[in-house]
């Protein structure tokens, strides 16, 4: 039997080293717990960066596994399979959109979004208008493409030049966008709630006021929910909080919980000026992955799941604002739903080492952000356990 010193060994000897990954091997999961090689357990905060919404061993997605493990794994998107129609029906009626591209992750839902938009441009007869703006403390992916509407510089400079005619405006700074969002732009892209760059949530009046701009140059909005998307917010989109209609709308992390997909949600009006050959994906849409996302989809999507989801958002919220925020390591507080991003004195990293210590996962979302994204199956008690440790955390480290 392998132990956990020499599956380290194995990972430091043969794995390209784009990781810092903890002295620990994790083994199984059951709910919102996490148990290492070692029998340690661990209450997770971050549902493996806001994949795992339903948790572990959630019996609607082990049933969905066997379901889909009975037919058909992959055919290729060559030909007609149901999963993937019977998915692409209800995330269209339980949204804006008319149409659905699927792929495999986050960052190819990015990247094909801009593809979209370019050829949604250049389909009006508009070959100038090509130029993207995206924001401050935005993330969208590590492939090219979606890199080059990220803004951390670290993430970018090694691997430039990306590609070109992407401009940057402040967050939240309706000003700031207006300077740059012109007739020569096809598309605006926005995180609700940034999530890597600091757990922000978008002004409600910055949202819509890039609506507005989207709409007096002819410019498509797209909503990049891949994090904060399908309940995390209190409502199944977080786009639904700020009275705003995108265009396009980008989905991965939790929609199949915990198998890899995206999905690319765009109107008629978009999706027209796509034609057969002009995006594809080997591996999208395959039958057991799209067997297990509409099964999650239809477990979220409910008037009582969105309302826990809500009332223990607001519980999370007012715990950490009462009892977290007096630490003299944490500055401020600021979220929604169930993801929250507390700003810190200490660097972020220690906090996050140190709460293993207590058997607490939590992630950084910055350098002075710790970001917690807990399952969206969390409840009361069980949160009441994550602040507790995180307390004893934060005493430890001061």
């Amino acid at each position: 039997m392998t132990t956990t010193q020499e599956i380290i060994q194995l990972e430091q000897q043969y794995i390209l080293q784009t990781y810092k990954r903890p002295e620990f091997v994790l083994e199984r999961g059951e709910g919102v717990w996490l148990y290492d090689s070692d029998g340690k357990q661990y209450l997770d905060a971050c549902s493996g960066i806001a994949v795992n919404a339903l948790g572990y061993q959630n019996q609607t997605i082990v049933d969905a596994i066997r379901e889909g493990a009975t037919g058909l794994l992959h055919v290729s998107n060559l030909y007609h399979t149901a999963p993937h129609a019977l998915l692409a029906r209800d995330l269209c009626q339980a949204s804006f959109a008319d149409r659905v591209f699927f792929c495999n992750s986050g960052a190819e839902a990015n990247e094909g979004a801009l593809k979209f938009a370019r050829k949604w441009a250049r389909s009006k007869g508009h070959s100038d208008k090509t130029g993207f703006v995206a924001f401050t403390g935005s993330f969208h992916g590590r492939t090219m493409g979606a890199l080059s509407v990220t803004a951390t510089e670290k993430y970018r400079a090694p691997f430039e030049p990306l590609i070109g005619n992407v401009s940057f405006a402040e967050f939240n700074n309706l000003d700031s966008a207006r300077e740059v969002i012109n007739q020569n732009t096809c598309a605006v892209i926005v995180e609700p709630v940034q999530g890597e760059g600091g757990v922000t949530p978008a002004t409600p009046e910055f949202l819509s006021g890039l609506r507005a701009l989207c709409n007096e140059v002819n410019a498509l909005l797209i909503v990049d929910e891949i994090q904060c998307g399908l309940g995390r917010t209190g409502s199944l989109w977080a786009y639904e909080g700020y009275d705003i209609t995108p265009d396009i709308m980008t989905l991965a992390k939790p929609l199949a919980g915990g198998l890899p997909i995206g999905a690319i949600l765009l109107t008629e009006a978009v999706s027209g000026a796509m034609e057969p050959g002009d995006h594809g994906s080997t591996f999208a849409a395959g039958p057991l992955v799209c067997t297990v996302a509409h099964a999650v989809l239809n477990h979220i999507n409910t008037p009582e799941f969105l309302s826990q989801v809500k009332a223990n958002g607001d519980y999370l919220a007012t715990k950490l604002n009462q009892e977290v925020l007096p630490s003299p390591l944490i500055k401020q507080v600021r979220g929604k739903g169930l993801m929250w991003g507390l700003i810190s004195e200490p660097p972020a990293g220690d906090i996050v080492t140190e709460a293993r210590n207590y058997g607490l996962i939590i992630l950084v979302a910055g350098p002075n952000v710790v970001r917690l994204l807990p399952p969206l199956t969390m409840t009361q008690a069980e949160i009441d356990t994550l602040i507790e440790r995180l307390l004893k955390t934060l005493e430890a480290v001061g």
